[in-house]
């Protein structure tokens, strides 16, 4: 396999994953990659171990915005598609960069200890069919995903009905004829509800803040396609995307959701409208927070009450990194702090990769990450002045790339960037570390 000392260690074969060692390959950067599942795709392959992944999920962004720009999804896909087409997709990507042949599949590592100081490497142990395995690293790139440890809150009194996170769910006849309550309306809550819509007795919906609802498509195309043209300053995006969505959706507070306490973009936009369409007909009820269960009632705070056989808590999942103590990472809150996302301020062999969000940015916005991230190991080994240069910045402390937006203070926000000044950022550091002028 070569010199281990020149070896990085890549954790995971998703959409991230994938990226960072079709990269290392272009790069002649060697490494060894561990997955978990048997196959490459992540959260996608709704068969894999740790999937959370449910029958009915689609992409909420339109195929042209979400794709690598190097491998568009062929022309028959849908422009929203199905979790078992991604799975295809990354298949495809993994065959086509033939990057199978890098990654250990079934594994599953269990410890990542430094050797020494911020350069020296890593000692990764990890466990497959034929037993444990010790082996050294020069450094660690993880790309482990950031949706499969649920956030499960607690709550007052006991539900005896059925309780479970939308992690535990695949397939809508898990509510057929029961009364069913959804709590939370992110993305995957909503998509949920109509699902529940379709298969249980009722459905009614528990909301502790009010969202912004984004249609799929505008004037007959997706939504994330329109406007990118034209680069309008955020206070003006808001006027023109808000009075858009006004002719579009409407307003959701009729039909009993509550008024978003914050401005557009300040969180992640909810892409359904058909719960809305729902809402509209009476299929389903909009509830106010949880104040305590007693039995199978549920008493909202708002006083009122409701019966229920089935409770599903939308209510996200939350970073986690297991095999690597949180020490490590420079933890600051509910996330890493790390340059651009994914660069620790003073270790140069240790990288988290797809610790990002952004309203459309895309797997190709995260290539760009890790495309950053692997010229810079190279940079550093040849010596660059560029890379020196980065190195320099990451360990003089700095923000996140929020481009002054006041994100709401919640764990999912809490690696949440603004994509236009993300990307910028990136792609700056890209041009840099291939010697070209910025």
């Amino acid at each position: 396999m070569g010199d281990a000392h020149n070896r990085l260690a890549l954790i995971g074969a998703g959409p991230m994953g994938l990226a960072a060692a079709k990269l290392l390959v272009e790069q002649g950067i060697e490494f060894q990659g561990f997955e978990l599942n048997t196959d490459v795709g992540g959260l996608w392959d709704i068969d894999g171990p740790r999937s959370t992944m449910y029958e009915t999920a689609h992409l909420i962004s339109s195929k042209t915005m979400t794709e690598f720009a190097d491998f568009p999804m062929r022309d028959e896909v849908a422009e929203y598609p199905s979790h078992r087409e991604l799975k295809r997709y990354f298949q495809d990507f993994a065959q086509h960069f033939d990057l199978n042949r890098h990654y250990r599949f079934g594994a599953e590592v269990l410890s990542c200890s430094p050797l020494g100081g911020p350069a020296d490497g890593w000692r990764v142990t990890w466990r497959d069919d034929a037993g444990v395995h010790v082996e050294d690293f020069s450094g660690l790139l993880i790309a482990n995903g950031t949706l499969s440890t649920p956030n499960m809150p607690s709550f007052k009194g006991n539900f005896d009905g059925e309780l479970i996170h939308s992690s535990q769910y695949r397939h809508a006849t898990q509510f057929d004829g029961k009364r069913v309550l959804i709590i939370g309306a992110g993305n995957s809550g909503c998509d949920i509800a109509v699902d529940a819509i379709h298969h249980g007795t009722s459905c009614d919906l528990s909301m502790r803040r009010g969202y912004y609802f984004v249609p799929k498509y505008v004037f007959g195309k997706p939504a994330d396609t329109m406007g990118g043209a034209i680069k309008l300053p955020m206070a003006l995006k808001r006027i023109v995307d808000g009075a858009i969505l006004k002719w579009f959706v409407g307003d959701p507070q009729k039909y009993g959701f509550p008024k978003p306490d914050y401005k557009l973009y300040e969180s992640h936009p909810i892409v359904n409208s058909l719960v809305l369409y729902h809402a509209g007909h009476g299929d389903i009820k909009i509830r106010p927070d949880i104040d305590r269960f007693a039995g199978k009632t549920v008493h909202f705070k708002d006083g009122t009450t409701a019966d229920y056989d089935m409770i599903l808590a939308a209510t996200g999942y939350k970073l986690n990194y297991p095999f690597i103590d949180n020490a490590h990472l420079n933890w600051q809150g509910d996330a890493p702090h790390l340059y651009l996302n994914c660069m620790h301020p003073e270790r140069d062999d240790l990288f988290v990769l797809g610790m990002v969000e952004a309203s459309g940015l895309g797997w190709q916005g995260r290539h760009e990450q890790a495309e950053m991230v692997v010229r810079y190991i190279k940079g550093l080994r040849a010596g660059t002045a560029e890379a020196r240069a980065l190195q320099k910045t990451k360990a003089q402390g700095f923000d996140r790339a929020t481009g002054g937006m006041d994100y709401i203070d919640l764990p999912r926000m809490a690696y949440y960037v603004d994509k236009a000044t993300y990307r910028k950022a990136v792609t700056r550091w890209i041009g840099k570390l291939q010697g070209r002028r910025a």
